[in-house]
């Protein structure tokens, strides 16, 4: 394999140059349009948008929705995609810090406070599913100092266009959300930073699931096998990736709500209006002729990005209790959130529901666990139902956990409230269910032995066809007939 990419446009040139990255025609309306183009060719190609409508900066979207792309961006072969993340988690790299003269970054600054500047001109923001409420950054990343510590923190959040420098924000309850309740309980803002338009391993480092003073842009600097440059903001203590192409630098504003939403989330649906949180904007910087990246909602690039690394910590989370799972992986049919499959070498009856427990208890947003044998391709959907079809049985391999907290965002947590509405306490208040599809440890000979052909793996099929077709084989009588 190569060597990792660790900018965007090295990745950008590197798909280019193997037709994995499509032109469009310039003028590409950023009202649905841009992203209609960018679904169409999801996982196929990524998408380069010049002067969509008619802005100068181009967008680009999809250069990260496959799996053998992102572990390409990474430099491994697929199979070592998990291991090399989990590495990285583990033993990251303390960033670099740069002059912010020499940070591409920072080459372009438009600075807020003179009330000249309005965002909405300024950066071509898309509107992206229809009942969206207006224009969406979604592939932002937002740097926030922990007010305790000083640490950063690293996530990518929704982030809707209000006005020329206001921004509406969901901030789920994670670390983004402690640093911002700590900030808030003294009457203070919360300095934060948007970066839009890294590398595609600072964008999956940003995913991952650590605790909550680590920095995940150390993370970056391990996938990059050095540590990540950053740049202090011109406005704010935040530190950000100097090689980005656009930063927006702000504050999240103390006991400020705004209304936000409806917006088409990651799984499938639109999550509500509500009144959520509120950042001023204070400076944009950028490079000069800069790209915007945007992530089309619920698509491949939107659920990779979160799956691989939470595919990596469950893992090794896993492993720490039962080091006999091999595998996990997140489906794309469960929104790469929700429904995961376990891979296990299982040594006793009951290690099954043993591991769905754990599972469970990995991450919150966990709805359903699958547990199967080595011998089945968890990356295979007819695979998994086929183990469950042939190894499972209701009545005594079924776990249900009744009243466990789930993902905000899954609509059917909100069945039985008023309007469909719950309270903040109550959002994402639902079941679990886990399915042992192994098999049993000891059985009758040949009752759970695959059906298999001696040398069906092997067959060359380049070399059994006949070059002959098939029609000159087949005889005349038969052709009569």
């Amino acid at each position: 394999m190569t060597a990792a990419h660790t900018s965007l446009r090295s990745w950008l040139r590197h798909l280019a140059a193997s037709d994995r990255l499509a032109a469009i025609r310039p003028g590409v309306a950023l009202e649905h349009e841009l992203a209609a183009i960018a679904k169409r060719l999801d996982g196929r190609q990524a998408a380069l948008f010049p002067r969509p409508g008619g802005h100068s900066i181009p967008v680009v979207s999809g250069f990260m929705s496959r799996r053998a792309w992102i572990a390409e961006a990474m430099g491994v072969p697929e199979a070592r995609l998990l291991s090399q993340f989990r590495a990285a988690a583990e033993n990251p790299l303390p960033w670099r810090e740069v002059d912010p003269a020499a940070a591409p970054v920072q080459q372009i600054v438009h600075r807020f406070d003179g009330g000249a500047a309005d965002i909405r001109t300024l950066l071509p923001v898309p509107t992206h599913s229809e009942h969206d409420h207006g224009a969406y950054i979604t592939a932002g990343l937002v740097i926030a100092r922990n007010p305790k510590t000083g640490v950063q923190n690293v996530s990518i959040n929704r982030i809707q266009i209000h006005g020329p420098d206001r921004l509406g924000i969901l901030i789920l309850p994670r670390h983004l959300h402690a640093f911002f309740a700590a900030a808030e309980a003294k009457g203070e803002p919360l300095e934060v930073a948007i970066a839009i338009g890294v590398d595609p391993l600072t964008a999956l480092a940003s995913q991952a699931i650590v605790p909550i003073d680590c920095d995940e842009l150390e993370i970056a600097g391990a996938l990059h096998g050095a540590p990540l440059p950053v740049a202090k903001c011109l406005t704010n203590d935040v530190r950000v990736p100097a090689e980005a192409e656009i930063v927006i630098e702000g504050r999240l504003l103390p006991r400020v709500r705004e209304l936000e939403g409806p917006f088409g989330e990651f799984p499938k649906y639109y999550s509500a209006r509500e009144e959520r949180e509120v950042i001023a904007v204070d400076a944009v910087t950028h490079r000069r002729d800069p790209l915007f990246h945007t992530i089309v909602p619920a698509e491949m690039e939107h659920l990779l990005l979160g799956a691989i690394p939470r595919e990596a910590t469950m893992l090794a989370h896993l492993q720490r209790s039962f080091p006999n799972v091999t595998d996990v992986h997140l489906t794309v049919g469960g929104v790469a959130r929700y429904h995961l499959v376990v891979q296990l070498r299982k040594t006793r009856e009951g290690q099954a529901k043993n591991v769905m427990l754990g599972a469970f208890a990995g991450h919150y947003d966990i709805k359903q666990v699958i547990v199967v044998d080595e011998d089945v391709d968890i990356h295979d959907a007819n695979e998994v139902e086929w183990a469950v079809s042939t190894r499972f049985q209701a009545d005594r391999d079924l776990v249900v956990i009744a009243g466990a907290q789930g993902s905000a965002l899954d609509p059917s947590t909100t069945v039985g409230f008023p309007g469909n509405k719950p309270s903040p306490e109550w959002q994402g208040y639902g079941a679990k269910m886990g399915l042992d599809a192994t098999k049993p440890l000891t059985s009758a000979e040949h009752v759970f032995t695959r059906v298999r052909i001696p040398g069906e793996r092997e067959v060359d099929l380049a070399r059994v066809v006949a070059a002959t077709g098939a029609a000159a084989l087949v005889g005349t009588p038969l052709e009569a007939e």
